[in-house]
């Protein structure tokens, strides 16, 4: 899981390097990984339920990646509720004996805006 102190980098990092008002809704994408595609099937049908929208079900680029499901959802965070939010997908995706909860991206809602979608695992330039 992505240390509290990592999440309050990248908040400072979004600050920096783009325009985007984090204190707004923003579209949060989420990431979960199995090599069962049946199992992260459930796991989508039960994160529809919670208000998640699914993006897709995608099979690894190598042939040993497992597959990959993208939700998205659209939040506001602060490093403190983003920190919650990790620790309850992680929560399920053990409960839904998922290899791993692999973390998320962010972006502005409208898609509009120039600057790229910032990933947590980005690294300063």
């Amino acid at each position: 899981m992505i240390p509290k102190s990592e999440l309050i980098e990248m908040f400072d990092a979004i600050a920096e390097q783009t325009d985007w008002d984090m204190k707004s809704e923003m579209l949060w994408g989420y990431f979960f990984t199995d090599d069962n595609v049946e199992k992260l099937e459930a796991c989508s049908e039960r994160l529809t339920e919670l208000g998640y929208h699914v993006v897709e079900i995608a099979e690894g680029d190598e042939v040993d990646d497992p597959w990959t499901l993208h939700v998205e959802k659209i939040e506001v965070h602060s490093p403190e509720t983003l920190d919650r939010r990790n620790q309850e997908l992680a929560a399920l995706a053990e409960e839904m004996g998922l290899s791993s909860y692999d973390g998320m991206d962010v972006g502005p809602v409208d898609g509009d805006d120039d600057d790229e979608e910032y990933l947590d695992d980005e690294e300063d330039e």
